[in-house]
């Protein structure tokens, strides 16, 4: 890979060294000796490497942290990480990630961090209109970086990591300091700096929820709507017996059986091994091994009661909504729409579509309500907060 930095349109700031090799933290000692220098840093970058792709009950495996003279790669697999969170929960020390809420959910989930004082590269990317908000991308067109994407999707639970994971996990943080200084100084040139600060402000703030398995969920599965009686409720035995399989090995869902073949199987309703063999998506490997099993799922299915399509809920604010929200919700989108245009940026960068559909729900009448519903910060509010009245007051026709 290409480490050779290059000057770049609106660059602000001393470029970052070419790196040498980070240093392995896998002894309490050693996680000691990079918090005893952590603490004198005011920013320090932080990144995560997870196997979401690769376990059913998925874990942070390595924490990549950047000081200005030296990058570490911390293994939790190997020692413990509870000690970070006097750097995490540090006010004087800013946490400079990239896509910080992925990371934060883990850190939280796993180990209960508190956050505080975080600055996201990808939300000022998105806020200043970059046209790529990727950290590769970016990597790419201001230091020249080639990251190897062919370790995007590594098993970060494996041991021992090799060289190349260890240079690549290292990348998503060795140039997040420099990129820090450039993206600042470019939103406080272009006026941004307060809604960006609002945006890292609740950064934080988010918490790890912990989303149940949906025994119902073949429901979404592509193909699912078209089978008839039996092939629904053969495809609802076999979906769960991949889940149940999933959690026993500790391994996605996915990686059992493609969701493809599930509904295959439900379709072709196969009535022995060797036709199940001939089901498209399902290898030998996968009929020698979970063949048995596959066949008593189908076989309660056939015996079974066709499930019944779930009615939505359609109580409360959690319901679909009633006309008069659909349309002041679809009249702020076209308005987000527009205003985004002008801005050049992504719609959700002016506000998500969960805070349009929470504006047309209350229906705000002031900016007092407005402010009172929480639904965005101060700078926002001032910003688009007389628009968003006027077009709940005079309907779409006169937005502005």
């Amino acid at each position: 890979m290409s480490t050779t930095p290059r000057q770049s349109s609106g660059e602000t700031g001393p470029r970052p060294a070419n790196p040498s090799p980070p240093v392995v933290v896998d002894t309490r000692q050693k996680l000691a000796a990079l918090l005893e220098t952590a603490r004198q840093e005011p920013v320090i970058g932080v990144d995560t490497e997870s196997n979401s792709l690769f376990a059913y009950f998925h874990r942070v495996c390595l924490v990549q942290i950047s000081l200005p003279d030296c990058d570490y790669v911390i293994d939790p697999l190997a020692v413990d990480l509870t000690p970070l969170d006097e750097i995490f929960a540090s006010e004087r020390c800013q946490k400079v990630f990239h896509a910080a809420e992925n990371d934060i959910l883990g850190l939280k989930r796993d180990y209960r961090f508190t956050f505080a004082n975080i600055f996201d590269t990808m939300l000022a990317a998105r806020i200043l209109g970059w046209p790529q908000a990727g950290l590769a991308a970016i990597l790419a067109d201001r230091y020249a970086v080639q990251l190897n994407k062919s370790l995007q999707r590594a098993d970060w639970g494996r041991r021992p990591l090799d060289r190349a994971l260890l240079a690549y996990a290292q990348l998503d943080t060795h140039y997040l300091l420099a990129l820090r200084s450039q993206q600042e100084a470019e939103l406080r040139a272009r006026g941004r700096w307060e809604e960006a600060q609002e945006g890292f402000a609740r950064l934080p703030q988010v918490e790890w929820v912990e989303k149940p398995f949906d025994p119902d969920g073949f429901w979404s599965l592509p193909g699912a709507r078209d089978l008839g009686p039996t092939s629904l409720a053969i495809l609802q035995q076999v979906f769960l017996w991949r889940e149940q399989q999933a959690r026993k090995e500790d391994r996605p869902p996915f990686k059992v059986i493609d969701q493809r073949a599930l509904v295959e199987i439900s379709r072709q309703q196969p009535a022995d091994l060797a036709a199940l063999r001939l089901v498209a998506g399902m290898s030998g490997g996968q009929v020698q091994r979970y063949g048995a099993a596959l066949m008593q799922a189908i076989g309660r299915g056939r015996q079974g009661t066709p499930p019944a399509l779930p009615r939505r809920s359609n109580n409360g604010g959690n319901g679909r909504p009633d006309p008069k929200t659909t349309e002041r919700y679809d009249a702020l989108r076209a308005w987000r729409t527009e205003r985004a245009f002008q801005r050049g940026v992504d719609p959700d960068v002016i506000l998500t579509n969960d805070q349009l559909m929470t504006i047309a729900r209350q229906a705000p009448v002031s900016l007092e309500e407005m402010a009172a519903a929480h639904v965005m910060g101060p700078w926002k509010l001032h910003e688009y907060g007389a628009a968003i009245l006027s077009l709940l007051r005079d309907g779409p026709n006169h937005r502005r």
